[in-house]
């Protein structure tokens, strides 16, 4: 359940995003998931798309730097303190989080992290029942 995200370093200029969301919708690539945070001179632009490895070839034919970094997505309850519960889990499983960016549709989150260890945040996950989202299960 382990995701591939891209994390694209944007200049901040007027139009660096426009150019990355038309390369991608102009190859049939979805955008399930996105978080931006920006500094005095760039951006760290952070996606879950429908095809990864294709988009990260095609950004990078369009003069991009891209990396592909692993991530985990949580499919957690959107009720007060399950977040916490997550995160008090993996803490105490001595899982550290990088970062993590979230949204919520209906009644539950999907929260994406950048976890210390992916493969032993997703056995301390699964092992008290907290339910994880593979990439094709993000829309």
């Amino acid at each position: 359940m382990i995701i591939k995200q891209l994390t694209v370093f944007l200049e901040n200029k007027s139009g660096r995003l426009s150019e990355v969301t038309r390369v991608l919708g102009e190859n049939n690539i979805n955008i399930s998931a996105l978080s931006i945070a920006d500094t005095s001179e760039y951006g760290l632009l952070r996606l879950i798309v429908s095809d990864g490895e294709k988009a990260t070839d095609l950004l990078k034919r369009n003069g991009f730097s891209v990396n592909l970094t692993d991530v985990i997505c949580l499919n957690v309850k959107h009720t007060p303190g399950t977040l916490h519960d997550a995160i008090k889990t993996l803490s105490n499983g001595g899982i550290d989080i990088e970062y993590m960016y979230a949204y919520a549709v209906g009644d539950n989150a999907a929260v994406i992290m950048k976890v210390s260890d992916a493969k032993e945040a997703i056995y301390i996950l699964t092992q008290n029942n907290i339910d994880l989202l593979r990439s094709d299960e993000m829309a």
